[in-house]
């Protein structure tokens, strides 16, 4: 038993030392752990982000006129879905903006208040697909698999009816601020009072 006692003694003595390097240690990984999750994550948002998006769009104008076929997204900054989808839609058009005007309009900004009456955007995010000449081929709303939307690209770049026309995922109820001039005139009001 003596032979014991100074091992139990020693192990006592360097055990507040030894479980405050440990803390320590625990600590200082904790720290770097954090740093790089934060630094991670910091890199994922900044490679496709809505306003990296909005950045590098063509245009509204130019799109109508340069003989390309759009893309056309209306969104908004706080619509999880148009954040969600943001890195599907960099990459698409990482390959085909040489092809394909893509333009970002946000529904916040009343300047685009022409364009949301005028394909009836009521929910984001809203795609529109426009033919060479700026006419409005197909719409899509909502949350799409990126397969979808390439195979709707694609077609649109070759000139062939898109394949998933007039698709419907999840979305973001949206409303514009200025309502019809008549309740009557629009369609989708089944007689609704319109509040200003």
């Amino acid at each position: 038993m003596s032979m014991d006692s100074p091992v139990n003694s020693q192990e006592q003595s360097q055990s507040p030392v030894g479980a405050r390097v440990r803390n320590f240690l625990i600590a200082i990984v904790a720290i770097a752990l954090t740093v790089l999750l934060a630094l991670g994550l910091r890199a994922d948002t900044t490679g496709a982000s809505l306003a990296k998006l909005d950045q590098h769009s063509t245009p509204l104008e130019v799109a109508l006129t340069n003989g390309k076929p759009s893309f056309m997204e209306f969104y908004a900054d706080w619509c999880t879905v148009c954040q969600k989808m943001a890195s599907d839609i960099t990459e698409l058009e990482k390959q085909y903006s040489d092809k394909v005007n893509f333009v970002m309009l946000n529904v916040d900004n009343t300047k685009w208040l022409p364009e949301m009456l005028r394909y009836r955007v009521d929910g984001i995010p809203h795609f529109v697909f426009l033919s060479k000449d700026g006419e409005s081929i197909a719409q899509a709303i909502g949350d799409q698999p990126r397969t979808i939307m390439a195979s709707n690209i694609e077609a649109l770049v070759t000139g062939s009816p898109l394949p998933y026309a007039q698709a419907t995922g999840q979305v973001s109820k949206f409303s514009a601020r200025v309502a019809p001039v008549s309740s009557q005139d629009d369609p989708r009001s089944h007689g609704s009072q319109v509040v200003n």
